[in-house]
């Protein structure tokens, strides 16, 4: 697995753009240099970030989004499978 997240991603598992694997290993976003934990979907190649408008929801009970432009930076926050089992091989030495 790669170090850099996917240029374009979503939470939503009816998009195209949705990476569970991705998702599972925990995707942090800086926009505008502020990190963000509400992003449902971004796009680095395109700089834009979309979030939830409040709790308002449409008619088939989703949230509704509104798309924010500017600079967008993506990391992992955890590392990949390689890295989580190293990690847990080196929990078991200390013990």
């Amino acid at each position: 697995m790669t170090d850099t997240p996917p240029d374009r991603l979503s939470i939503d598992p009816s998009s195209p753009h949705f990476d569970q694997a991705a998702l599972q290993r925990g995707v942090g976003i800086r926009f505008k240099g502020v990190e963000r934990r509400d992003v449902e979907e971004y796009s680095i190649s395109e700089g834009w970030i979309r979030v939830a408008l409040g709790k308002k929801v449409d008619r088939h009970g989703r949230p509704l989004t509104i798309k924010l432009t500017g600079p967008v930076e993506a990391w992992f926050e955890r590392g990949g499978a390689d890295s989580a089992d190293a990690a847990a091989d080196t929990a078991s030495d200390e013990d």
